[in-house]
């Protein structure tokens, strides 16, 4: 059976069950601080299990991409190793939200299993969980044991631990027992050696879970107790990969069709074959997994970058890299050429890895090559610190700055260590990693309250469209304390006119007031899981009162101009450079607008005028805002709006027309194009491969922009004397000093010629060295052509020079490559030592090298100290 026939039908069988078929939510969550990515089938469902949402259907199934290599669920470090762990996964899911529970969900897991994919019952076993004694003093899971009873025999009905039969969201939320399902695929030889109960959870490759049913009735609190849920749900998570090698009776989930045109590609381009020697198979297998992983998250609007969600995608694809430049031999980009094949693979069920190929490709290669030249460049270094080594062992420490510093992988250096016979002070290391971990943890340790109660409201209600000030009631709160804000609240309001941050717009900032003149700002304005969370430094007196609710009006205003602008600016990129331009991401602040868009040049200044011109004659036509709000999404996509890659909608949407530019869009915006007054581009320049980005001011900030550089314009011609053409009078200095700069390093020249020949006469020979130490009036250049120039006279020769440049002092040592190799000299330990009587320190190579300093007196002193090194 094929997998997308798998696929399809587990999703044909739920939905005959009546669950509405949802397609996957992007990998990338935009609204929940406690993940970077959705690493369950449940994620981007939590706002249905934390009751603030109520979905269209109670029943729902999908197929989720899922992505798990951050935080509790982290399986980096394990894929490719084993064959059944991923990076990126998809999950085949059904959930009930307050409908079904545990015996519906029993009876359809075992019929979908066992009569509609026709898996062998004999090959099942299924646990429950056993209670536990703890703080908890949960029961066993006596309903779910009793409805297994009805369909697989007890003694494959096994009982398991809170550690596998007890799921939790995390620390604190919707929680529950839950039933595994698992498989055991070995042969009969094997299955009569040892029976697959006493295999179940310890990490077998042929007896793995394939299906998870949780059955979510508690509430963690954030005390840690548990509490009754209002109403009970099921979340059930089978993971597809797993269930194909069932299906496709294979021994891998790597030999499945999933993976093997991957596998053989890899095969074509690298000239290795897999299933031979286990290392380059972990290799393979490395880059199959990742490279999905990789091209899901840049489909989905996620770029590798040096932080945050990027960090951790970009880390996937060099983890990816190094194993083809170690294992496979590979030194040159080729992993971008893999997504042909996979957007030929998953393009029918995930359409956007078609729609984005040319920019996955891109990306990845750019990617790949940027870290190629960092394990060269790595190289080079290691080579140093060997080099640099006494003894057979490279510390910790230089191991981890080239790790973190220059981002070249441990297990590389220990491998290329290991082929020069040296070792590695792997402890040193481990202890430097844990405190960066450590400063890291606590640098982000936050503490977080339950929420407190007042009343409750169905629905908090946003009415910030519409006004700017409200008279609200606060309906729950709790108390944030974490080591970067200190301690805040978070407030939450049955109605509210402050917009959350979301869509590229900051949140809004404003003040309560309370009917005692009491006032308490509003320091931010967040989206966590469908709730719209207001953080403030304090706690209102008098909770229980009304209050008004202002927003910062002129933040508001500002901010609305330069959304507004973004649209009219996206409407500017496609119609001057093409309907190939997509928005990749935007950031929209009071102050300016960020736009991040795909293209593959730099805009050329034609291009930004024409781009420039396009948005302000939209300003200038005066275009009022056409809004529709809660319409059928399809409706609005007929209508033209354009939709992004990445972002989740809901059944229904908000579409923003201005003109002939029309969005989905939850921001604000302002009610005419005139109120933006003038649109101005800042810069323009590259963000990654294909992704460009451009900056830009509107309004007061455009105002202010050309007053600064009116005032600089004045300023600029008083000082050419009101010169009537200030352009051609800098012209004429800029060439004027172009010649004397010529004048000058000629005359630089004759001088180092000329102080050449007297330091030659002052060499000394000392142990076979021709030695001098010596202060000299040249700058760094000057200095490195004599001793160059002298070096190819010599090839005994150890030169240190010093000089005083702005009130700092340089060394420069040149050394012999004769006497590095013969003498094991090394030019760069040598400023490094000498270095600390000048307050400073350098490097360089082993035959040249400078180190410079803030004490020009201590000049003397490190001369003379530079004998003892031929003494």
């Amino acid at each position: 059976m094929k997998s997308q026939d798998i696929r399809s039908k587990f999703l044909n069988f739920f939905e005959e069950k009546k669950h509405s078929i949802v397609p996957s939510a992007p990998m990338v969550l935009k609204d929940d601080p406690t993940l970077m990515f959705v690493n369950s089938g449940m994620a981007p469902f939590k706002e249905y299990f934390l009751g603030n949402a109520q979905p269209k259907n109670n029943r729902i199934s999908d197929s989720q991409k899922c992505l798990r290599v951050s935080g509790k669920h982290n399986d980096l470090e394990e894929v490719g190793y084993d064959t059944y762990h991923h990076t990126l996964f998809e999950m085949l899911g059904n959930w009930s939200f307050g409908d079904y529970f545990k015996k519906e969900a029993i009876a359809w897991a075992w019929e979908l299993l066992t009569e509609v994919y026709g898996i062998d019952e004999e090959i099942l076993y299924v646990t429950v969980f056993e209670g536990s004694d703890d703080a908890d003093n949960l029961p066993m899971d006596t309903e779910a044991y009793d409805f297994w009873k009805q369909y697989i025999t007890e003694d494959r009905i096994l009982k398991g631990n809170k550690k596998d039969n007890f799921w939790e969201m995390g620390e604190q939320g919707p929680c529950g027992p839950c039933s595994e399902i698992h498989v055991d695929i070995r042969s009969a030889e094997e299955k009569a050696k040892v029976s697959g109960k006493d295999l179940i959870n310890k990490d077998h490759p042929q007896v793995v879970e394939i299906w998870n049913l949780v059955f979510m009735q508690y509430n963690r609190k954030a005390n840690g107790s548990l509490e009754n849920l209002p109403d009970k749900h099921i979340d059930t998570g089978m993971g597809f990969e797993r269930l194909c090698m069932v299906l496709q009776g294979v021994q891998s989930n790597y030999d499945t069709d999933v993976f093997t045109p991957l596998i053989r590609e890899i095969e074509t381009i690298t000239k290795k074959k897999y299933g031979k020697l286990e290392e380059v198979d972990v290799a393979i297998r490395v880059i199959a997994d990742h490279v999905r992983a990789v091209a899901f998250s840049i489909a989905d609007g996620q770029l590798p970058s040096n932080n945050g969600a990027g960090y951790v995608i970009r880390r996937i694809l060099r983890r990816a890299v190094r194993y083809g430049f170690t294992f496979l031999g590979k030194k040159e980009a080729f992993i971008y050429r893999l997504v042909d094949i996979l957007s030929k693979k998953m393009g029918e069920a995930f359409p956007e890895l078609k729609a984005q190929k040319q920019l996955i490709e891109n990306v990845i290669k750019e990617e790949e090559q940027s870290f190629l030249r960092t394990l060269d460049q790595g190289l080079v270094l290691l080579n140093r610190i060997v080099e640099e080594t006494k003894g057979d062992t490279i510390s910790g420490e230089k191991a981890f700055e080239l790790y973190d510093t220059y981002g070249f992988p441990i297990d590389l250096t220990a491998l290329i260590l290991g082929e020069k016979k040296l070792k590695l002070d792997e402890k040193g290391f481990d202890a430097e990693l844990q405190k960066q971990k450590n400063r890291s943890r606590a640098a982000s340790e936050m503490s977080t309250d339950d929420w407190t109660v007042l009343f409750d409201d169905e629905e908090e209600e946003f009415v910030g469209y519409d006004t700017l000030e409200a008279h609200v009631k606060l309906t729950r709160y709790r108390k944030v304390v974490s080591k970067k804000d200190g301690e805040m609240y978070q407030l939450v309001f049955n109605i509210t006119p402050f917009y959350p941050e979301g869509g590229g717009q900051v949140g809004d900032k404003g003040y309560l007031e309370d009917a005692h003149g009491d006032v308490i700002y509003i320091l931010d304005t967040k989206k966590e899981n469908n709730v719209i969370i207001h953080f403030a430094k304090n706690l209102p007196k008098h909770i229980e009162e009304t209050f008004k609710a202002v927003v910062d009006s002129k933040q508001r205003y500002r901010t609305e101009c330069n959304h507004t602008a973004t649209h009219l600016l996206h409407q500017a990129l496609r119609e001057v450079l093409g309907i190939h331009v997509e928005q990749k991401g935007s950031a929209v602040h009071s102050k300016y607008l960020r736009f991040d868009f795909s293209h593959f040049s730099k805009l050329t200044i034609e291009e930004l005028r024409d781009v420039e011109n396009f948005v302000n004659a939209r300003i200038s036509g005066k275009l009022p805002l056409i809004e529709k709000r809660n319409i059928p999404k399809e409706e609005a996509i007929a209508d033209g709006a354009i939709s992004l890659f990445g972002e989740k909608y809901g059944d229904t949407v908000r579409a923003i027309r201005f003109g002939q530019s029309i969005e989905l869009c939850g921001g604000t915006h302002v009610k005419n194009t005139a109120d933006i007054w003038h649109f101005k581009i800042i810069s323009e320049g590259a963000v990654a491969a294909g992704i460009r980005r451009i900056e830009a001011i509107t309004n007061d900030a455009v105002k202010d922009f050309y007053f600064e550089n009116n005032r600089a314009y004045f300023e600029m011609k008083d000082l050419l004397n009101n010169a009537k053409e200030p352009v051609k009078a800098l012209q004429n200095l800029q060439e004027e000093n172009t010649n004397l700069k010529k004048q000058i390093e000629s005359l630089l020249k004759d001088k180092a010629k000329s102080i050449k020949g007297a330091l030659k006469s002052e060499l000394q020979e000392i142990n076979g060295i021709q030695f001098l130490a010596k202060k000299i009036d040249l700058d760094a250049g000057g200095i490195k052509d004599v001793a160059f120039e002298l070096g190819s006279q010599f090839d005994n020769l150890f030169l240190l020079f010093g000089t005083e440049q702005n009130g700092k002092a340089l060394l420069s040592c040149y050394i012999s490559k004769e006497l590095v190799a013969s003498r094991a000299l090394n030019a760069g330990q040598v400023v490094r030592e000498l270095g600390k009587y000048i307050q400073g320190g350098g490097g360089g190579q082993p035959f040249f090298a400078t180190a410079g300093g803030k004490n020009p007196d201590g000049i003397d002193e490190a001369l003379k100290e530079a004998k003892k090194y031929v003494s």
